[in-house]
């Protein structure tokens, strides 16, 4: 029986903790929470942190492990590249994972070859950064390197802003790095979803819709993701191209990836980030939904080195949209206390598919600014598009968080 050791063992990994042992594999968990709910189903846990690449390493060794998983996770994807190519085991390249997994190398990365993505620099202070913010046009995004989820981003309008910006930023970095990078008015919807790639071959990929709510505090940070993509299908061809380029220079190999993109007022497509792992907010689940392609078995059986099974894509990189899905990030708008939530009957009748959540009364909650005050998932259907961005713009109307 091969083993596999899973980098992390959070409520969302749980879904390719499960799948992994679904699949007969012997699955060894390893974080520094031993609480996360993933580890009861696990054969193994370890207490060590998945950003520890030399205890990792060290652990995978006296293990005798056969792949390493870093399932949605940023700051374990190149952990897990790291420790499998030192121990010759299936990855793609360490340091094409490190470029994917910090935003400064990546957008330095895209400017070097000619890719079409936002003026951006990189810095360590703020003494560095306000020497050179005359070099950009206002607005701008200020960004840790190394953050997901829209943690530690602001948008900028005005110098005075930059200091508190830079603090905030670097408070979510993990590397103590930052970017400024220019803002892009974007045209029609940001483009998100996942993709996969075997042997650096792009072979599919789910592509959809954002969706935000303007009464947050951070009216950029994306409450959810809805498919079908409803922007012209040319946008997708040029971004295949972009990807399958990308994937080529950076030598990877069978990988998942979370794509993120957006159209310019200028009618270009602008590659955002192109994560070297799953997407998070149960976007491979939904995907599941949508297309009957369960990308978590791939990623569990590329990690263990085994064969993947891609007749249902009859060779095309898109599967057909059945129906119309979503996501959502449940939240709260006030901070407190969780006491209950509840859903109103007919939208949990019509729409609500899934809930996933691991929240507790008494659990501190923050008013949503990002994906770390994220309470919960759902995934939603619907039966067509326009009941689906119907329901999408009234859908706090449906959900009652009740915090004290």
């Amino acid at each position: 029986m091969k083993k596999l050791l899973m980098l992390g063992g959070s409520l969302y990994q749980t879904f390719a903790i499960k799948e992994a042992k679904r699949l007969g594999y012997y699955v060894i968990t390893a974080d520094y929470l031993p609480s996360n709910p993933g580890h009861k189903y696990a054969d193994e846990y370890h207490n060590i942190s998945t950003t520890d690449k030399e205890a990792v390493l060290k652990l995978a060794k006296k293990l005798e492990v056969d792949g390493v998983v870093a399932y949605a996770s940023d700051p374990a994807a190149p952990t897990a590249a790291y420790v499998c190519e030192k121990l010759g085991l299936p990855t793609s390249p360490y340091k094409s994972v490190e470029i994917l997994s910090n935003k400064d190398l990546f957008r330095a990365f895209l400017q070097e070859n000619n890719f079409t993505c936002p003026k951006a620099i990189g810095f360590t202070t703020y003494e560095d950064a306000l020497a050179h913010i005359d070099e950009f046009r206002m607005p701008v995004m200020v960004k840790p390197v190394d953050s997901s989820g829209s943690k530690g981003i602001n948008k900028m309008t005005d110098k005075s802003q930059l200091k508190a910006f830079v603090e905030d930023a670097l408070s979510y970095s993990r590397g103590k790095r930052f970017l400024i990078e220019e803002f892009i008015v974007k045209k029609g919807h940001q483009i998100s979803g996942d993709a996969f790639s075997v042997d650096g071959k792009l072979v599919f990929h789910c592509l959809g819709n954002e969706f935000y709510d303007p009464n947050c505090d951070k009216d950029f940070a994306p409450l959810g993701e809805c498919w079908p993509f409803q922007m012209d299908h040319k946008y997708i061809e040029d971004l295949e191209k972009q990807l399958q380029r990308l994937m080529t220079l950076l030598n990877m190999k069978s990988n998942a990836y979370n794509v993120e993109a957006i159209v310019g007022e200028d009618d270009k497509v602008y590659l955002l980030e192109l994560g070297a792992r799953s997407g998070g907010s149960l976007i491979p689940q939904v995907t599941k939904y949508a297309t009957g392609i369960d990308m978590v078995t791939w990623v569990v059986q590329v990690a263990a080195g085994d064969p993947i099974d891609l007749s249902a894509l009859n060779g095309q990189r898109e599967m057909p949209i059945k129906g119309y899905w979503s996501n959502y990030m449940v939240h709260s708008n006030v901070t407190g206390k969780f006491q209950s939530i509840e859903f109103d009957k007919e939208f949990e009748k019509e729409h609500l598919v899934e809930f996933v959540n691991d929240l507790h009364v008494g659990d501190e909650v923050h008013r949503f600014r990002d994906a770390q005050d994220c309470i919960g998932e759902f995934i939603l259907k619907y039966q067509s598009m326009d009941e689906m961005f119907d329901v999408i713009k009234g859908i706090e109307s449906k959900i009652n968080v009740k915090v004290k």
